[in-house]
């Protein structure tokens, strides 16, 4: 065999190789979006800090600041990764915290009728491409009441996630629960270490200071980001093959 011949030979391995390598596709809120200036901004997204977890995949994060099931789809984001998706590839869905924008039309969803329809039409599809969806709750918010007790404030929309992965047995993550359990064992005063609570002049990207009990710092990023690895690690879909 010539040189040319055995060029070729590696050239449409490497090709082919690559064309096997899955794509593990994010769809979901700013809790899991990727954050411009990860250098100097505080706020990480869980999906953002998932690479650090994981080898041998791709991973797109289409995750979006202030998506919901609705508009993430109204506005051709999942068209876009419907163009990709193929047999083998992942796709982890995680809405809600904006389908209860009760007062905008574009994001809104009714969690029984339109969140439900919205979450099955994603599952259907990513399976008719011959990929593996995999739901997961809304992370908890830092929502501590006077007593000390976190206060939920998610209403009936893990449920119904719950309900979609019972009746189309869907692989599922109860981040809501995980989370839940994290914000506890740190408590009201040091879970705030968690998410994004600045005085004033203490940190330079937020110089009038920041209090934000939903969205996470680098290290309640890297926390979910490691519950949320630990779980897919036990579904076996697959996708355990790539956890670090």
């Amino acid at each position: 065999m010539n040189k040319t011949l055995i060029l070729l030979f590696l050239f449409l391995s490497i090709i082919t190789s690559a064309q096997k390598k899955p794509t593990l596709f994010l769809i979901g809120d700013s809790t899991m979006a990727n954050k411009e200036n990860p250098d100097k901004n505080p706020e990480h997204g869980w999906g953002q800090v998932l690479p650090l977890f994981l080898t041998g995949i791709e991973i797109q994060n289409y995750a979006t600041n202030g998506r919901s099931s609705k508009s993430f789809r109204t506005e051709g984001r999942w068209d876009k990764i419907m163009k990709q998706l193929k047999k083998g590839d992942f796709v982890i869905i995680q809405f809600g915290h904006n389908d209860q924008k009760i007062k905008d039309s574009a994001r809104f969803t009714n969690p029984y009728t339109q969140y439900r329809a919205n979450l099955e039409r994603y599952v259907s599809e990513a399976r008719s491409k011959g990929a593996i969806p995999i739901l997961m709750t809304s992370i908890v918010r830092r929502n501590f009441n006077e007593n000390g007790v976190l206060v939920d404030t998610h209403k009936e929309y893990p449920l119904v996630v719950r309900m979609v992965a019972n009746d189309m047995k869907v692989p599922f993550v109860d981040l809501q629960l995980l989370t839940e359990q994290m914000e506890i064992s740190y408590g009201p005063e040091n879970s705030k270490k968690l998410h994004l609570h600045y005085k004033k002049g203490e940190a330079d990207y937020y110089p009038e200071g920041k209090n934000d009990d939903t969205h996470l710092s680098e290290l309640g990023a890297e926390s979910v980001a490691k519950l949320a690895v630990s779980s897919l690690k036990n579904l076996k879909t697959g996708l355990e093959k790539y956890i670090k």
